[in-house]
Parts: C-alpha cells; structure tokens; sequence
C-alpha cells in the first residue's frame, strides 16, 4: 500500500531499475509517515562512504509528540539495501551516468520502505513529449466519459 509517490520522478527522468529499501527512522518520523505528512517532492538519494541515504525527504513533525524531542524535518535518513545491490547501484551511478531518485514510500508487512529508482534525466523535448500524452489521454479519458451519457 502506497503512502506517498513522487510524481515529478516519473515526469523528470526515464526510471529503467526499481529497487526497494528499508528506512532508518525514528519514533515521530514513522507516527508521522503513518498520518501522512510526509513530503518526496524535493528529495533525492546520495552515495556516501559506500552507504545510501535519502537526503531531503521533508516529514512534518506531529503536535502530539513529547515535548523533550527537537524534530528536524529534513535530516537525512539512511537506506538499507544488501550489500550486493549498493555495489551495483555504485557502479551504475559512478560509470554510466544514471542518478538515484525515491519513487514513493509504502509498506510491506508493516514496515515502511522506500522504492527507489536508477534513472537518466530526460531532455526538455522528452519531457514536452510526456506532457502532450498526458493531455492527450487526458482528452481521450473525457470523450469517453461524454460518449457514455
């Protein structure tokens, strides 16, 4: 079940792999994520010292927490994948030119993870494209609708 996904992912870059991590997070953050206030719009993944983390997820903090806890919303959370994809994520992201961005947020038998993609940006033109087949469906969708009254 979806939480969250990152549409502008879909409308920035041709995503060509899908890989879903576990996120290290805290008490508030997974209360939070539950009641929906998180935000991918901005975020994207880093490689850092061979370790993958997710910079620039935006999760707003709950009234309700305790008061001795400082929220920072924007802190950045640590991926967990196995050893053998973070190596070849490496790889891909160093040598090819690919970039990693996070799809959505959802759950899997309880836990919260985060699907992440291998992706290449698309050009001004690729995105002109994508955006006239949304119209275009778009159209199609509400003539549909029309013909069936």
């Amino acid at each position: 079940m979806s939480i969250i996904d990152n549409k502008k992912a879909f409308f920035d870059y041709f995503i060509e792999e899908r890989y879903e991590a576990g996120v290290v997070l805290q008490g508030w953050e997974v209360k939070s994520i539950r009641a929906g206030r998180v935000q991918l719009k901005e975020a994207y993944v880093i490689i850092r010292n061979g370790e993958i983390f997710l910079f620039g997820c935006h999760i707003s903090a709950l009234t309700s927490t305790s008061t001795h806890v400082h929220p920072e919303t924007t802190r950045t959370r640590k991926l967990l994948l196995n050893a053998a994809e973070i190596a070849k994520l490496i790889g891909k992201v160093e040598r090819s030119g690919y970039t990693l961005v996070p799809l959505n947020l959802h759950y899997n038998k309880g836990r919260i993870k985060c699907e992440i993609g291998l992706a290449k940006g698309k050009k001004q033109h690729d995105k002109r494209e994508t955006e006239k087949q949304r119209d275009s469906q778009r159209e199609i969708q509400a003539a549909m609708k029309q013909h069936r009254r």
